[in-house]
């Protein structure tokens, strides 16, 4: 007998070795992505141009990494908050830790080369070698065509520098050792010609995050076979939860009835500039989607990305969309 609980005792001891490797391998070793790239980012007027188009109406940088006005329809970004970062992200909206959106202004970036911030861009990876949670939607930006990439680049090099220490995140147990494990290589894609507007399309579905958003999660991961079917709930810190919609080509609870010049148009009506966003209650709908940045993205971009969704396969599903947070705090 007491043979085996030494035997038992020596396992324990390996288990024990083995576990402490593997987490020590995980915090030290990973993430492994590569080094930065060399590279000069063109300061060309086009290409500052194209970047501030992708930033403020395709990938939306601008979106996270401003002070978004929640007393007000879709949360525009606030005037004179472009770039500067700094809003929250913790557990009272489903996050496993504490995140703050990082300032992205010169005045934040300035000591990152060209080649880092492509990296942090389309791996995750930080100038320091540590890995970023995901909440900037990386994993998509890794396949966009470089040069789009470059153009973001030059864009936010030119916006006006704003102070704003912003804090380091703070991952809960266990995400503080998993997050080391997110980020990937890129698998950077040419951007497809406007002319092949299907691909063209899932190219401008891919920039835009729109499976992100409109899929559900498990644990902070989506769960593929759920794409696009939508659900997805973000909570805001009063206790509201709005879902994202369905936006398979279902004819009853997706986009299946919608012509090319609705969908169009549903965005079009945000990127006016007639219209003001309303001012929203505590207990009013509101959206997380930036309708107001995506609603000034171009007809012909919008359109390729409704031929790319008409493709999916139809998924019914009812999303319930919004739920007040009177009847949320209930519920728990």
């Amino acid at each position: 007998m007491k043979k085996i609980f030494k035997v038992l005792g020596y396992l324990v001891v390996v288990v024990i070795i083995v576990v402490a490797g593997l987490l020590t391998y995980v915090k030290v070793a990973l993430p492994n992505v590569g080094p930065a790239p060399e590279l000069k980012v063109a300061m060309t007027p086009e290409n500052i141009e194209r970047g501030r188009y992708l930033a403020n109406c395709v990938t939306v940088c601008m979106d996270c990494h401003s002070t978004r006005d929640w007393s007000k329809f879709s949360g525009p970004p606030t005037p004179g908050t472009l770039g500067k970062g700094g809003d929250k992200f913790d557990q009272s909206v489903g996050m496993p830790g504490v995140y703050h959106a990082r300032n992205i202004t010169p005045a934040g970036i300035s000591r990152y080369t060209d080649g880092e911030l492509f990296r942090v861009i389309t791996t995750g990876v930080d100038k320091e070698g540590k890995a970023i949670f995901p909440l900037m939607p990386y994993p998509y930006y890794a396949n966009m065509d470089p040069e789009d990439i470059k153009c973001i680049i030059a864009y936010i090099r030119t916006l006006q520098p704003i102070e704003n220490k912003v804090p380091a995140p703070v991952s809960d147990f266990p995400m503080n050792f998993i997050l080391n494990m997110i980020p990937k290589a890129a698998n950077p894609q040419k951007r497809p010609d406007m002319s092949d507007t299907l691909k063209y399309g899932e190219y401008m579905v891919n920039a835009a995050g729109c499976r992100e958003c409109h899929t559900q999660v498990d644990k902070g991961q989506i769960i593929p076979e759920l794409a696009f079917q939508g659900g997805r709930e973000f909570k805001f810190p009063d206790g509201r939860i709005v879902r994202s919609a369905n936006i398979t080509p279902d004819m009853e609870t997706g986009i299946g009835n919608w012509s090319q010049d609705a969908f169009v148009n549903r965005f079009k009506s945000y990127g006016d500039s007639s219209y003001v966003p309303p001012t929203v209650g505590a207990n009013d709908f509101n959206s997380i989607m930036p309708w107001t940045m995506y609603g000034k993205m171009k007809r012909e971009d919008l359109a390729a990305i409704y031929t790319y969704l008409r493709t999916l396969k139809p998924v019914a599903h009812t999303v319930i969309k919004f739920t007040p947070a009177s009847k949320a705090m209930a519920k728990n």
